[in-house]
C-alpha cells in the first residue's frame, strides 16, 4: 500500500503523532515501527520517528506488508447477486468488511466468509483486501460489491473513480427535518484531535464531499427518515454530513446524541446506526443495474409500516 499527500497544518507536529491522527486504524507502535524500517518520508527524505512536520510538507509512506494468514470462515452471507465476475452482499451490521495488518482480529470479517465461498478470491486485490472495491462501516448494513475477478475488480474501480456508480442510503435521524431535498457539501477528513473520528470543522488534509438528500417520511414526530444519494465516498460521510446540519443518525455512538441514543435504544431495541445502504445503480455488460434489497430485522424496528417500494422508489 503506497500513499503520498501533503499536510496542511497550523503548527508544527511529531510526525508518529500526525498520522495516527490521519490514520486512526494505526498504533502508534505500528507508526514508529514502520518509520523504524524506512517505510515513510518527508520530503522524500527518510526519517526518525520523532521528526517534526511542518505546514506543507510531503509524506510518503510504502507499506511493504507480509501476506496476512486468513483463514475461510463458514459465516452466512445474504447474497443479492452472483456470476462469474461479481458478488453482491447485502451485509449485516456489526461485522467489519475486511482485517487489517496492524489490529488483532484476522477473523470474523466478510472477506473471512468470502474466501469461504468464493474460489481463488485470494489472489485479487490488497492481500487483506481480497475482492473488496468498496467499504461500509462496521455498523452500517447493506450492498456491497466484491470482484471475483481482476478484470472486475479493475472494471468497479474505474466506474466508482469516474461517479459512474450510484449508492443509495436509508438513514433515520434525530429530529423533524423540514427540507425535502437538500444537498450537503463540505471540506471533511479526519477531526484534528480525535483519532476515530471525521469532521467538518479544521479537518487534517480536507477533502470535498457531497451528499444529496430528501425526506421521506416523519416517524412519532420526533424522527425523519431520509433517503441519501453519495456524490462522494468520503469515510463516515453521510454520519458526519447529517450531524454538522444537527440531524444525527439515531444509535450513532460516535456522532449521535447520547439522550436520543439512550431513548431509541430502549424504544426500538437498536444498537447500531441507523443506516442502510439499500440500492445500487450500476452498469454491468453494457446494461444498466439497479440492485435493491430489503432492510435488515434491527432497522425494521423503527420502520414498521414503510413500504420501500412504493414510498421511495
Amino acid at each position: 500500500m503506497n500513499y503520498k499527500f501533503s499536510c496542511f497544518i497550523e503548527k508544527k507536529d511529531r510526525l508518529d503523532l500526525y498520522l495516527t491522527k490521519v490514520f486512526p486504524e494505526f498504533s502508534r507502535s505500528y507508526v514508529q515501527k514502520i518509520i523504524d524500517l524506512g517505510q515513510v518520508k518527508i520530503n522524500s527524505n527518510t526519517i526518525k520517528k520523532n521528526a517534526k512536520i511542518f505546514n506543507k510538507d510531503e509524506i510518503e509512506i510504502n507499506l511493504k506488508t507480509e501476506k496476512l494468514d486468513l483463514k475461510a470462515e463458514n459465516i452466512p452471507l445474504d447474497i443479492v447477486y452472483e456470476d462469474s465476475e461479481i458478488v453482491i452482499i447485502n451485509k449485516n451490521s456489526n461485522l467489519n468488511v475486511h482485517p487489517v495488518l496492524w489490529e488483532w482480529w484476522k477473523s470474523g470479517t466478510l472477506v473471512n466468509a468470502l474466501l469461504y465461498h468464493i474460489k481463488d478470491l485470494s489472489s485479487i486485490n490488497w492481500v487483506e483486501r481480497p475482492g473488496i472495491v468498496h467499504r461500509l462501516d462496521k455498523n452500517t448494513s447493506g450492498l456491497i460489491m466484491v470482484a471475483k475477478t481482476d478484470k472486475m475488480m479493475t472494471y468497479l474501480q474505474e466506474k466508482i473513480r469516474n461517479k459512474e456508480v450510484w449508492k443509495y442510503y436509508l438513514a433515520v435521524v434525530s429530529g423533524i427535518l423540514k427540507e425535502k431535498d437538500f444537498k450537503i457539501e463540505s471540506f471533511i477528513w479526519r477531526h484534528p484531535t480525535n483519532k476515530i473520528k471525521m469532521t467538518t470543522q479544521n479537518p487534517i488534509n480536507p477533502k470535498l464531499a457531497i451528499t444529496h438528500g430528501k425526506v421521506i417520511k416523519y416517524i412519532d414526530s420526533k424522527h425523519t427518515l431520509v433517503e441519501l444519494k453519495l456524490e462522494t465516498g468520503r469515510t463516515h460521510q453521510i454520519r458526519v454530513h447529517l450531524a454538522s446540519i444537527w440531524y444525527p443518525i439515531l444509535a450513532d455512538e460516535v456522532y449521535g446524541n447520547p439522550k436520543v441514543n439512550k431513548e431509541v435504544a430502549t424504544k426500538y431495541r437498536i444498537k447500531r446506526q441507523a443506516l442502510h445502504s439499500y440500492k445500487l445503480e450500476i452498469e454491468l455488460y453494457w446494461k444498466k443495474e439497479t440492485f435493491y434489497w430489503k432492510l435488515k430485522s434491527d432497522i425494521k424496528i423503527i420502520l414498521w409500516d414503510i413500504d420501500l417500494k412504493t414510498e421511495i422508489i
